[in-house]
């Protein structure tokens, strides 16, 4: 991998977004809209955002970059671009970690935004440094980054990237414990929701919210760092040089 190369492609891609202003505000304000809406669906229920509001923070970010970046991702290939870089001396590795520098600067933006709209707006009470609930929200993204580039490596058009939602996406949603604690689950589905990077995220943003300290935070939320650097690693070496 060339450092030079890699921020090229993050340069050029941060390029494409400036002239894609929906892309940016479904990526900047789509998730502090559907935070706002869920905050607002429970004013009237004391207790309820507190509850679940830190694993909404965890859930919309991971589910709005994970839709971006596949999507745009094979845009890059239905226009024939990534055939074309692929053709000079720029590695998949390049490729795949410039997208990831890209996407991960608008993670930051993105987590800065709804974390600030979620406690100073919304009102969710935290236990914990607000910075920490920050971090986990920009690991999060970062995590549907990673899935969005590995689901774009095998996806040949954008609707086939779509469709790896409910095999990605879907399953974390309902298994990560944001529905059920996981250790009231059957065990079965506890030993599989074991096995799925969103279960880990939830937990960090819950320990977070309830004022935890230590390992508590920061083992889950490490778990959820090695899932995204898997998936990038697994991306690189399965991104496909030439369209089908």
């Amino acid at each position: 991998m060339n450092g030079a190369r890699t921020l090229a492609t993050a340069a050029r891609v941060l390029r494409q977004l400036s002239h894609d202003p929906r892309s940016i505000a479904l990526m900047i304000i789509a998730p502090s809209l559907l935070v706002g809406l869920f905050a607002w669906l429970f004013s009237e229920q004391d207790g309820v955002f507190d509850q679940f509001g830190g694993p909404i923070l965890a859930l919309f970010p991971f589910i709005v970059m994970f839709l971006i970046t596949s999507i745009t991702t094979l845009r890059e290939r239905r226009s024939g671009t990534l055939e074309r870089l692929m053709t000079t001396p720029i590695a998949k590795a390049d490729f795949i970690v410039g997208y990831a520098l890209a996407f991960g600067l608008m993670a930051v933006l993105q987590a800065v935004i709804t974390v600030t709209f979620a406690v100073w707006v919304c009102g969710l009470d935290v236990e914990g440094p607000v910075w920490q609930l920050g971090l986990v929200a920009v690991v999060d993204a970062l995590l549907g980054t990673a899935l969005g580039l590995l689901a774009s490596a095998f996806a040949r058009t954008e609707f086939q990237a779509v469709q790896f939602m409910p095999i990605l996406v879907f399953p974390q949603i309902i298994l990560g414990g944001l529905f059920m604690p996981r250790d009231q689950m059957p065990q079965a589905l506890e030993v599989i929701s074991d096995f799925l990077p969103l279960s880990y995220a939830i937990d960090t943003i819950n320990a977070v919210t309830a004022g935890d300290e230590g390992w508590d935070v920061w083992r889950p939320l490490l778990i959820v760092v090695a899932f995204a650097v898997g998936s990038l690693i697994l991306a690189s070496l399965t991104l496909r040089r030439r369209t089908p």
